[in-house]
């Protein structure tokens, strides 16, 4: 019998709304995926299970302890939690960014901070501080092909002026997981929440591709979904906030792609430029911080400065 979603109280359940230009509420979960497994315990373990060709059972031996706005840029990890000794980090991404292992970096240092505290552990005495084992996986389902499984490792960004890779005393690795439908079969197989996260997602991309706009790809994909008894338990009582969840994540990504094409070549004209600023302070003036701004497009932090001092003078 499928684990039913956790109930959450109405005045609990924060989604965001979906303005035409709009950037991160960082304290709301917009992502289905990390929804889906962060609420059902059951479901979370069944992943971890998959990945690790493990069986373990009770799902309260899990303790979910995700970052919230404490990692550089004000990020904060998909989904986080203890098991067995280990520490599992997991990412949902819509792109593959060669920068993950140094994000991953970041969050595990972030969460054995919070980590130390809790423990009251002295890292400068003379015990060893016992500490659980990263595991970092990134679950694509984006659209550019991508092998079933695939590793990052920190290591490829250790190179020199001359573009030599150096001798380096760290690693970290991280596993790329294809979810795209028909990608990862056993693992699929193995865990059904999986699977079905799968199969909507790629409804919602076939509608797309048939020419539907993103709002009447979502509802039809959900209406089917629904018939078909897939996320059932999940879209039947939450319909709304999932709808608001995946329209806001398709928003985004749509607005970020007009940025990067229309605002961020390299030798373009001066009104290219004047674009770029237009769309800089529009980012601005929706709640976007200066090093958000920089992390989503790679610009430099001294240019998206200057464009928040000309967006003062402009808006005072």
């Amino acid at each position: 019998m499928r684990n039913k979603m956790q109930y959450i109280p109405q005045k609990r359940r924060l989604f965001r709304l979906q303005p035409r230009y709009f950037f991160s509420n960082r304290r709301v979960k917009d992502r289905l995926f990390c929804y889906i497994f962060e609420h059902d315990r059951r479901a979370l373990l069944d992943l971890y299970n998959a990945l690790n060709h493990t069986e373990y059972e009770d799902e309260q031996i899990l303790r979910v302890v995700t970052l919230d706005n404490a990692v550089y840029m004000s990020m904060k990890n998909d989904i986080a939690f203890l098991l067995i000794g280990t520490l599992n980090l997991y990412e949902h991404q819509s792109t593959l960014c060669p920068n993950l292992p140094l994000r991953f970096l970041l969050y595990i240092a972030a969460e054995y901070e919070g980590l130390m505290v809790r423990m009251g552990a002295n890292i400068y005495g003379s015990a060893l501080v016992h500490l659980p084992a990263p595991q970092c996986v990134v679950f694509y389902n984006g659209d550019d092909n991508a092998e079933d499984e695939q590793c990052l490792r920190l290591t490829d960004a250790f190179v020199n002026e001359r573009g030599e890779k150096t001798a380096s005393c760290i690693e970290l690795s991280v596993r790329v997981m294809n979810i795209n439908y028909g990608h990862n079969r056993q693992l699929m197989s193995d865990c059904s929440r999986l699977e079905e996260y799968s199969r909507f997602v790629d409804c919602i991309k076939r509608n797309c591709r048939d020419g539907f706009a993103t709002d009447q790809a979502v509802e039809n994909a959900m209406v089917y979904c629904m018939e078909h008894d897939i996320l059932s338990d999940i879209l039947l009582p939450f319909r709304a906030e999932v709808k608001k969840m995946l329209l806001t994540e398709y928003n985004e990504k749509k607005y970020m792609k007009m940025f990067r094409r229309e605002a961020w070549e390299e030798g373009r004209k001066e009104g290219a430029v004047k674009e770029r600023y237009r769309l800089l302070h529009r980012m601005l003036q929706n709640g976007a911080s200066v090093d958000e701004i920089s992390k989503l497009t790679g610009l430099p932090l001294s240019e998206i400065e200057a464009a928040e001092q000309d967006a003062h003078k402009q808006y005072p």
